[in-house]
């Protein structure tokens, strides 16, 4: 099997492109579903699919058939953005040159990469490993991942769980949550030793694990004024209650921005929350406060037009980039290490699947050395009728035993090739030595 990786993510394409291109969860078990439900809703020639959507990144990892060539591996990726576009409802030719592709091995390595935090944009972060896992169980769930995909991501995810254990990849935990804090901090100032979020009135809008995490850091940096709001109200109290925060819904969030000098955003929602309509108002109950909008919502809940706003300071996630310091400096000398754990278990995987497909190779060439020596010890057996029982279990046992150690070095030999990367080559080779169907 190939291994295919089709995805873009904030390192190649802005927010504004990523939002589009979501899968909120509900469409993403949908459109798992649809692959996996069977061949006539497949797009052709892939036989496993599993989608990693976040915030930062969408990337679709498919398993196709090996045999199938250079042609068919791009028909592959063909077929995989047609079913972003089909999913999506967006035309085809607009998402083109958005997307990186990955093929065997590169697609192999990204995965493992991707877990274990190398390749997020707060180095080492601890959502992704979590975010990966639920892919997995997703596409598993809904039947589209299969034994390859299986084995891909089991390694990914334990290449994940060992960095995290052995290194310091995710020492002093910083998040999109805690980062969107932090620029927060540092953008409003503070003088003296007294923390500039403590005399801040800071508004969070969302209730789940994002605003959760965004609360704690809040909490741990000072801030004593927060209020949460929510469409939930049930949600909004239970988290407020936590932290001893103040809980609203959205029927209040004009009147909570109005309060707020902060507020950060962190809905699922798949539309704005926050636009212009909303904020002006709040606005004018405050004329003379800045206020410092921070979206790190994807898709955003926070309309961009209301930059424009009299003193409206607004960031959305791709922001937060700029605002990653030396803080990391100890997660980045972890790097080395988390990459050899990395490589490890992603060869390990890359054995296994060479493995894998050089299992039928071997078993037709043991299978074609089987009947021919049926044949011939038949053919004895006709030539010498008076032989005993004895005699031709004794000839019997001989001949067994001549073709299987004339074979097992091959065959030792086929596995270790097939580990190196030699698994077409040997292959090829050997159907053409011994006369095997491909």
């Amino acid at each position: 099997m190939e291994i295919l990786c089709l995805g873009l993510s904030h390192h190649t394409v802005p927010v504004e492109l990523r939002e589009r291109l979501n899968y909120a969860p509900l469409a993403l078990k949908a459109a798992l579903a649809r692959f996996g439900c069977g061949r006539p809703t497949r797009p052709s020639g892939l036989n496993e699919l599993a989608i990693l959507s976040t915030c930062n990144r969408l990337e679709l990892y498919a398993a196709a058939p090996a045999e199938t060539g250079a042609d068919s591996i791009m028909a592959g990726f063909e077929a995989l953005l047609q079913f972003v576009a089909e999913t999506h409802e967006l035309p085809v030719d607009d998402l083109s040159s958005s997307f990186y592709r990955f093929v065997g091995p590169a697609a192999i390595e990204h995965l493992g990469r991707v877990a274990c935090g190398l390749d997020s944009m707060i180095l080492g972060e601890p959502q992704i490993l979590g975010q990966v896992t639920d892919a997995y169980s997703m596409a598993l769930g809904q039947g589209a991942a299969g034994p390859v995909l299986s084995a891909l991501f089991r390694a990914a995810i334990h290449a994940g769980k060992r960095a995290r254990a052995e290194t310091g990849i995710s020492r002093n935990p910083a998040t999109i949550s805690s980062v969107a804090v932090k620029m927060a901090e540092k953008m409003i100032g503070g003088p003296g030793e007294t923390p500039a979020l403590a005399d801040c009135r800071v508004l969070i809008v969302g209730a789940g694990e994002m605003a959760e995490l965004a609360v704690e850091a809040l909490r741990a940096r000072g801030a004593a004024q927060i209020t949460v709001v929510n469409r939930t109200e049930a949600r909004a109290v239970d988290l407020a209650q936590r932290w001893g925060a103040r809980a609203l819904t959205f029927e209040h969030l004009s009147e909570a921005l109005a309060q707020a000098d902060i507020a950060l955003s962190s809905t699922d929602a798949p539309h704005f929350v926050i636009t212009s309509d909303v904020a002006r108002p709040a606005l004018a109950a405050r004329p003379e406060r800045p206020l410092m909008l921070i979206d790190i919502a994807v898709p955003r809940d926070v309309d961009p037009e209301v930059r424009c706003l009299p003193n409206v300071h607004y960031y959305d996630i791709d922001d937060l980039e700029a605002h990653l310091n030396g803080s990391l400096a100890e997660r980045r000398q972890a790097v080395p290490q988390v990459e050899a754990i990395a490589a490890e278990e992603m060869q390990s995987f890359s054995n296994w699947l060479s493995g894998l497909e050089i299992a039928p190779l071997i078993a037709g060439l043991h299978a074609k050395a089987d009947v021919i020596l049926r044949a011939e010890m038949d053919k004895t057996f006709r030539r010498l009728p008076d032989l005993t029982d004895v005699e031709r279990a004794q000839i019997e046992i001989l001949a067994k035993s001549l073709v299987t150690k004339l074979l097992h070095e091959p065959t030792r030999r086929l596995k270790a090739e097939a580990g190196n990367g030699h698994a077409a080559e040997y292959a090829a080779t050997v159907r053409a030595l011994f006369a095997l169907d491909p």
